[in-house]
């Protein structure tokens, strides 16, 4: 989904297409999606230009104006506010500034080096909004991290938990989320990827090529495969506990409680046969819950629905995340 419209321009009388032309926003002039045909028939006078969706001449921010506009490379326009972005900025956003030239008689204006997807996120992140909604792709969100630091702004700092930037990388995550969890690394924003690794659970790492394991890095690939082991042994030393034992009675002996305990570490064997640390607390209950069919004892097969209960919130309950 694009973040920015075409929006209709004239020039003023006299005035070629040029970089020295007046141009004049005509507020009444529909805005023309992208996707749409062009209207034919304009006159020469008249030209389209791309305005971003959310930064435009008529959106304004705590009740003031935007009075600056930034021209991505591939020439889409961005209204904002020059203070904003200083204070948001460690070196007056790259430097630029200083180079701005007027646009509309009074309006300067600065080219940017960057594509319109690109500073979109940027200016997103300074005004602390959401780009989700935008759906950028990861490799743009990956060459807008590369270039952050250029324009003055951390990474880490604005990539922290619940903050734009660390959501539009966690909403990459369910698609590619080996590929996500290899930028955050990349980048150490330690918060996406955590997020991340909530979706690397059923991922093979014996896969993991060497390319791959030099993008993520040994901190970050150290964690992922800790986070592997760890539920793995997680997973057994909760199988290792049986259903509780009771005392004889009439209806049931202790050699009838051992094939119980038998049964058990039959269903512990096949579970752990190919475990993961993805296995879900269905197949759990379906390999253990079918053994009430044999029990005849009342204790024996409350202790089982007891003992299998138990089993799936705890183990619902083991860190899924590194």
């Amino acid at each position: 989904m694009l973040d920015y419209f075409d929006f209709d321009m004239q020039l003023s009388a006299g005035s070629s297409a040029d970089s020295d032309a007046e141009y004049k926003f005509l507020p009444q002039t529909p805005v023309r999606t992208p996707t749409e045909t062009p209207v034919s028939g304009n006159t020469p006078n008249e030209l389209s230009v791309s305005v971003s969706r959310t930064f435009h001449p008529y959106t304004s921010f705590n009740n003031r104006a935007p009075d600056i506009v930034f021209i991505s490379r591939d020439d889409v326009f961005f209204y904002v506010h020059c203070s904003k972005v200083l204070a948001a900025s460690d070196n007056g956003f790259a430097m630029l500034l200083p180079t701005a030239f007027e646009i509309d008689g009074h309006l300067p204006a600065v080219a940017t080096p960057e594509p319109a997807n690109v500073l979109g996120i940027i200016l997103h992140i300074v005004y602390g909004l959401s780009v989700s909604g935008s759906g950028p792709s990861l490799e743009t969100i990956s060459a807008t991290l590369d270039v952050l630091p250029q324009y003055g702004f951390s990474s880490k700092q604005h990539a922290r938990a619940g903050m734009p930037l660390c959501n539009l990388l966690a909403a990459c995550a369910p698609l590619r989320p080996i590929d996500t969890y290899a930028l955050a690394a990349k980048h150490d924003l330690l918060d996406a990827a955590i997020a991340a690794s909530a979706h690397l659970l059923a991922f093979p790492l014996a896969s993991l090529t060497d390319e791959l394991a030099t993008r993520v890095g040994s901190l970050y690939l150290k964690r992922l495969f800790f986070l592997h082991i760890g539920r793995i042994e997680a997973l057994k030393h909760l199988l290792s506990h049986l259903p509780s034992h009771h005392p004889d009675t009439a209806e049931c002996s202790d050699v009838q409680q051992r094939c119980l305990a038998r049964a058990w570490a039959l269903g512990v064997a096949h579970i752990m046969w190919d475990a993961g640390p993805n296995i879900s607390t269905q197949l759990l209950q379906a390999t253990f819950l079918p053994l009430l069919e044999d029990l005849t004892c009342s204790k024996c097969n409350a202790a089982l629905r007891d003992r299998v209960a138990s089993l799936v919130v705890d183990w619902a309950s083991v860190k899924r995340t590194i």
